[in-house]
């Protein structure tokens, strides 16, 4: 069992770091080869599956080393664990569900952008009548501060 903090270091080098190096040279060296550029794009997919469902299975124990071993099977060149888990599993569960996926998704997105306009407007209203209420106090305070006379206290009585 490896350590946290190494097993998290090992997946952020082996997990994300060099797979997305590899994507970037595939990208850019080899733009014309569709199979590098599905491979690593189905990696990716099933990557961000894994980090969308992670909160419901991160309590399996080892999950952290699980997690970097998985990773890594899929990229491995050997193995090209990438092309085995999308066309078997990941591929016929998403083409089964995606016009269901695709209504809620359109629908979360109207959704979202109707709650982020609603806090902005009224972050934008509130907030700044917040910070000027937060400004008028502070300045108010310093300038009752600043006047206050200092006086001395009573002589001792012997």
């Amino acid at each position: 069992m490896l350590g946290g903090l190494l097993s998290k270091t090992l997946l952020l080098l082996f997990g994300y770091a060099m797979p997305a190096f590899e994507c970037f040279k595939t990208v850019e060296a080899r733009p014309n080869d569709a199979h590098m550029l599905r491979f690593w794009c189905q990696y990716w997919i099933i990557v961000a599956m894994v980090i969308a469902f992670e909160s419901l299975i991160s309590w399996m124990p080892m999950y952290g080393e699980i997690k970097l071993a998985f990773f890594v099977y899929l990229w491995y060149p050997k193995t090209k664990g990438s092309d085995v888990v999308y066309d078997t599993f990941l591929r016929p569960i998403v083409m089964q569900y995606e016009p269901n996926i695709e209504h809620r998704l359109l629908h979360l997105r109207a959704k979202s952008g109707q709650l982020l306009s609603f806090y902005v407007k009224n972050f934008a209203d509130k907030g700044t009548a917040f910070f000027m209420d937060v400004l008028r106090y502070v300045v108010s305070d310093k300038a009752e501060g600043s006047n206050l006379e200092v006086t001395p206290p009573p002589p001792l009585s012997l």
